[in-house]
């Protein structure tokens, strides 16, 4: 039989009240709050919380914070990506984000799905007395080199393909594929990027 755990990454109906998922998620939250509270000077510190809450994360990358991780250990983030203020991931599902991305402050990364009936979504008491609900969660993929600009969330289930812009406000629900500008919500593609954005005299590959 599948663990809660198991069945939460699959995204199947799980027990988020389960011992485990619990004590994961008080780690993440505990080693969140801690990082918000270190001064960003003391580097040192910082680089082994986040060691610690995020263990599948590239060289030079760097969260401005505050952050609010669910578990951090479902999460990998790649080589030289940067999150400003504010950065939210829930990673019920696994959350991939690649090399070069750049999030704006206020972005958050949801997973976590609810059944839409509420006869299924409200919480009640399991035998032993303890309160839980039924939820279930999509992956999120982030592609290398997007820009994902301020006070955007994506929802679980999606992927953003490498190279994409997604406009500040929006709420991505669908995948937006590769060298794509996306604004609005819900989220959509307004056309593709080409040689005509350069602002400079030199394209890096």
């Amino acid at each position: 039989m599948d663990t809660e755990r198991e069945k939460m990454l699959s995204g199947k109906l799980y027990d988020p009240s389960d011992k485990e998922l619990s004590d994961l998620r008080t780690k993440s939250h505990n080693l969140s709050m801690e990082y918000n509270m270190t001064p960003e000077t003391d580097v040192e510190k910082r680089t082994a919380i986040l060691q610690e809450l995020i263990p599948d994360m590239g060289e030079n990358a760097y969260l401005q914070g505050p952050i609010q991780f669910d578990y951090g250990c479902f999460t990998s983030i790649g080589e030289r990506t940067y999150a400003n203020f504010n950065f939210t991931v829930l990673d019920v599902c696994p959350v991939k984000i690649g090399k070069d991305v750049f999030f704006g402050p206020n972005v958050s990364l949801l997973t976590p799905m609810h059944p839409l009936r509420w006869q299924e979504r409200n919480t009640y008491f399991k035998e032993d007395g303890v309160l839980t609900d039924k939820e279930y969660g999509k992956p999120i993929v982030i592609e290398d080199n997007c820009w994902i600009a301020g006070n955007v969330t994506v929802c679980g289930g999606v992927t953003i393909g490498t190279g994409s812009v997604i406009g500040a406000g929006s709420v991505v629900t669908k995948d937006i594929p590769a060298n794509s500008i996306a604004a609005g919500n819900p989220c959509r593609v307004i056309r593709s990027i080409t040689e005509e954005d350069m602002v400079g005299d030199e394209i890096k590959e």
